[in-house]
């Protein structure tokens, strides 16, 4: 870690950061040689499951943010990585800090849908030649794996089932983030003076991959219908086109990676209802949130009819 600093650097304090699921997170408080300071976040994989995975992770990380270096899309910028835990006690990646913080209540979120849309807009706009692409996109819910919340809309469940139990529809490849949602997304305060609130940083890229930019739509609209009620999540894929991103031809198509999606996150509910209590989202517990999973899904189907 060390000899990643400049010369004369040394860490002088480190807090954990709250909301990761996967890893563990710590902002790092650098001394510098002139007595300021600065700030470094480590992102490090622990736990044995995501370690066997630590690998890929990271690497998909790492090339990201080297992908996403001097662009317009606010990414921190990649200070080093040991993705098989060669010169770390674990898998790690270094990397700057950015300001700005995450928000998940529902003040001020009619903008922040807008901004969350124009900010996928640019980070699917990336041009990158095939050698430079992340791996493609990996979906691992299938109709088997599924867990209907109980209680929920059995019909509507089994029609959204079915529907990926067919072949992934045509798409254009795009750069994808992959974990597009409120949690991996900075904004500033909005100013005493007025000054309209904007993002500021887009983090945790270790899934980023390439595929449909239904799929980062999808998933920011799961994570919305989740987070605030399932209107919000039907929303986001108009203000993203409004923004000037391109979606799937048909509806068909379109609906199949928003049930994907949504049916994913069946397998997810306690962890991430969890990770969003810890940041203050008391409110959000595992019952609450399968049942705006089950309304979410229930609403996508009715466009069906």
């Amino acid at each position: 870690m060390h000899r990643h600093l400049e010369p004369g650097e040394r860490i002088v304090r480190a807090d954990a950061l709250h909301g990761g699921i996967t890893a563990e997170m710590r902002r790092l408080t650098i001394g510098t040689r002139d007595g300021d300071t600065r700030a470094l976040v480590l992102r490090t994989f622990v736990d044995p499951f995501y370690v066997e995975h630590a690998d890929d992770s990271l690497n998909r990380e790492a090339g990201a943010l080297t992908q996403l270096a001097d662009t317009d899309v606010p990414a921190p910028e990649l200070v080093a990585f040991d993705p098989t835990a060669a010169h770390c006690e674990y898998p790690s990646l270094l990397m700057t800090h950015l300001t700005g913080r995450t928000v998940l209540d529902g003040e001020g979120l009619e903008t922040r849908l807008h901004l969350l849309a124009r900010q996928l807009v640019a980070i699917h706009a990336r041009r990158l030649r095939p050698a430079e692409r992340p791996p493609k996109y990996v979906t691992l819910t299938t109709a088997d794996t599924v867990v209907t919340p109980q209680g929920a809309d059995a019909a509507a469940w089994a029609a959204a089932i079915d529907v990926i139990r067919g072949p992934a529809p045509p798409y254009v490849g795009r750069f994808l983030h992959r974990d597009f949602q409120p949690g991996n997304v900075l904004f500033t305060e909005p100013s005493l003076g007025g000054a309209a609130a904007r993002i500021t940083g887009v983090v945790d890229w270790a899934a980023a991959s390439w595929g449909p930019a239904d799929l980062d739509v999808a998933h920011c609209s799961t994570s919305l219908a989740l987070l605030h009620g399932p209107e919000w999540g039907l929303r986001f894929p108009a203000a993203y086109e409004a923004a000037g991103g391109v979606l799937a031809a048909t509806a068909s198509d379109r609906l199949y990676w928003q049930v994907r999606d949504g049916l994913a996150s069946s397998e997810e509910v306690q962890p991430v209802a969890r990770a969003w209590r810890n940041a203050g989202r008391t409110e959000l517990t595992t019952p609450v949130v399968e049942g705006r999973l089950d309304a979410y899904v229930t609403a996508l189907m009715s466009a069906l009819d």
